[in-house]
């Protein structure tokens, strides 16, 4: 039998993933200490360039590219608000949304049709697609985290300092 020490060793394990991404968060919302700086400050600064460039160059965009354009362009503060949010789901669970919404997890339960406890090997599947997407996910927020903390640290100077 392994210890949970051992288990939670694993660089590869589900819990270092989450540990990582939360530690990656707290030290975002530490070193922030003024969020509001990060307001208008687009989430890269190449792309948002070439944004710009491209949009003065194709003034022919549909309607439905330029709202898709407008979505995807968050600045770093609701980047960091969202990530912030994502840690505090993750540490307190749902719990509070489901209080405030009405029920997420009856909400998911009443979306699912009942089916045979035999669909095990579904369920299998299921657990493994989700867990695949888990790990990738948390470890896309986990860059994104240090992203905001070290644009942050740029746009306050204190550049010398990224980790």
């Amino acid at each position: 039998m392994q210890m949970s020490g051992e288990r939670a060793s694993n660089k590869h394990s589900l819990i270092n993933v989450m540990h990582r991404f939360i530690a990656a968060a707290n030290n975002m919302d530490e070193t922030i200490m003024v969020p509001s700086l990060l307001r208008d400050v687009p989430l890269e600064e190449e792309r948002a360039a070439g944004r710009t460039e491209a949009n003065n160059n194709n003034n022919n965009n549909d309607d439905d590219d330029d709202r898709r354009a407008s979505e995807q362009q968050r600045d770093m503060y609701e980047h960091y608000l969202l990530l912030k949010s994502m840690k505090n789901d993750m540490e307190w669970g749902l719990l509070k949304r489901e209080m405030s919404t009405g029920g997420f997890l009856e909400m998911a339960v009443k979306q699912e049709e009942p089916k045979a406890v035999s669909d095990s090997a579904d369920l299998e599947r299921q657990f493994h697609f989700h867990l695949r997407g888990l790990f990738g996910v948390l470890s896309k927020l986990t860059l994104q985290a240090d992203h905001v903390t070290n644009r942050y640290k740029r746009e306050i100077g204190g550049g010398n300092f990224i980790r």
